[in-house]
C-alpha cells in the first residue's frame, strides 16, 4: 500500500495548500439527470486534487421510499455491522436494508456499505422532533461505535464518497445507475487530516450536503461553540463543523440562506456601522447569537438540500467560484472551464460577489444581478 503521508504532500515538510475541486449541478424543474456530466467536469479538473478524497451528494435517488430515511452506513467489521443493526431495529422501523451495490478499485481499505432506510418507532408532533430524533441517532452511531461510520442521512438522497478520485468513487458505487435533479461533488486534496473514507466530501447532515474548498483557521472557536448545541465533533476536520453550522442554522434555527451567510461570512463591522436601523439592529444581533460559528479563512463551499442548492465563498473570495445557468439547468464550479465543458453556450455566467450566496430553488433560477451586491442599503457606501 502507497505511504499516505507521501502521496498527500510530496513536497516534503513544506506544507501543501492546493486547490480541491467543487461543483454542483441542479434542474429547477426537479427533472432528474445521470452524473456523467458532472464527472465529466470533475475530471477536467483533476490537477485540484491527489487521489485522496472525493465524492458526490445526489438528490431524488429514492424515489421508492421517499419518506424514509436512507442510511448509508461504511462498516469495516462484522461486528460493527451487527451492533449498528441492532442499535437502530430498537429505535427505528428499518422498511428496507441492502449493500450498496459497489465495484471494487483492488484496495484493502475498501470498506462494506450498507443503506437502511428508517423511520422512527417513537411519535412526534412536528417534522423538526422527527429530524431531531434521526440526527440524534447518527451523531451517537458515529462516536460510540466502533466500526461503523453513518456518511448519509436524508430522504430521497444519498451521499457516495471514500478515498479515490471522482472517477473512482464513481466506478466503485457504480454511480452510472442512479439519476438526481441537484449532484454537488468534491475532489480533495488534504491538507491537514489522514485520508479515510468517512473524510471525504460531501459532509452530509440529513437533507443537508456540503462540499468545501478551502481551510477554516476558525475550527476550534467554530467547534466549541457546536458542541455546546450538541453536536459530536469526531472527525477532526474543518468541513464537519462547516456541515453542522448548515444543520443548526437553518434546519433547527430557521435561518434563511442569506442570514446564513451573514453569520459565517459576517459583514465588516463598518458595514454594519452604516446600516439603516432595522438591519444594523439584526446584524448586531447574529453577531452576538452566533459569534462562534463565524468562519475565519478562505472557504468557497457548495450546499444542497432536497429543495435548493447554494454557493458561497468567504467575504474576501480567497477560493474561487462561478455560476453559470442554461436554460432550466444551475451549474456552481471552481473553474468557467467546467461548466463549459458540459454546457458550451451559457445563458448567465457570472463570479458571485464574496459572501453574498447565490440560491437556486426548484422552480427558480439564480441571476447574476441576486448576487453580485449585498441586500442592505449600505452597500453602495462601503469602500471595496
Amino acid at each position: 500500500m502507497r505511504n499516505l503521508d507521501a502521496v498527500n504532500n510530496p513536497y516534503g515538510e513544506d506544507k501543501v495548500i492546493s486547490a480541491c475541486a467543487i461543483f454542483g449541478m441542479m434542474d429547477v424543474s426537479g427533472e432528474c439527470f445521470s452524473g456523467s456530466q458532472i464527472l465529466e467536469a470533475m475530471e477536467n479538473m483533476q490537477e485540484r486534487g491527489n487521489g485522496l478524497g472525493a465524492g458526490f451528494a445526489v438528490y431524488g435517488i429514492y424515489p421508492e421510499n421517499p419518506e424514509e430515511y436512507a442510511f448509508h452506513i461504511m462498516f469495516t467489521s462484522v461486528s460493527g455491522r451487527s451492533e449498528t443493526e441492532e442499535f437502530l431495529n430498537l429505535r427505528c422501523f428499518v422498511e428496507r436494508s441492502e449493500e450498496i451495490p459497489t465495484r471494487t478499485l483492488g484496495r484493502k481499505d475498501e470498506p462494506v456499505v450498507y443503506r437502511y432506510f428508517v423511520s422512527p418507532k417513537q411519535k412526534f408532533d412536528s417534522a423538526v422532533d422527527e429530524d431531531d430524533y434521526i440526527a440524534a441517532i447518527a451523531l451517537q452511531i458515529n462516536s460510540e461505535i466502533p466500526d461503523a461510520f453513518v456518511f448519509s442521512s436524508g430522504k430521497n438522497m444519498g451521499v457516495f464518497k471514500g478515498v479515490g478520485f471522482p472517477g473512482d468513487i464513481y466506478q466503485f458505487f457504480a454511480l452510472e445507475n442512479y439519476a438526481g435533479y441537484i449532484w454537488i461533488a468534491h475532489s480533495r486534496f488534504p491538507t491537514n487530516t489522514q485520508a479515510w473514507w468517512g473524510g471525504a466530501h460531501p459532509f452530509c447532515m440529513l437533507d443537508w450536503a456540503v462540499v468545501h474548498n478551502g481551510e477554516l483557521s476558525s475550527y476550534g472557536a467554530n467547534r466549541a461553540y457546536l458542541e455546546t448545541e450538541g453536536y459530536k465533533c469526531t472527525l477532526f476536520t474543518d468541513t464537519e463543523v462547516m456541515a453542522y453550522a448548515i444543520d443548526l442554522l437553518m434546519r433547527r434555527h430557521g435561518l434563511s440562506p442569506e442570514l446564513f451567510a451573514d453569520v459565517v461570512a459576517a459583514p465588516l463591522w463598518i458595514e454594519i456601522d452604516r446600516m439603516n436601523d432595522n438591519d444594523r439592529a439584526l446584524h448586531i444581533a447574529l453577531r452576538s447569537t452566533y459569534g462562534g460559528l463565524l468562519m475565519n479563512g478562505p472557504f468557497a463551499i457548495v450546499v444542497a438540500n432536497r429543495n435548493m442548492m447554494m454557493a458561497l465563498t468567504d467575504r474576501i473570495r480567497l477560493r474561487p467560484l462561478t455560476c453559470g445557468t442554461k436554460g432550466n439547468k444551475v451549474f456552481f464550479s471552481s473553474e468557467e472551464a467546467s461548466i463549459r465543458l458540459v454546457a458550451p453556450e451559457l445563458d448567465n455566467v457570472w463570479t458571485p460577489m464574496g459572501g453574498v450566496p447565490v440560491i437556486s430553488r426548484l422552480g427558480e433560477l439564480p441571476t447574476p444581478e441576486s448576487s453580485t451586491l449585498r441586500d442592505f442599503e449600505c452597500c453602495a457606501e462601503v469602500p471595496r
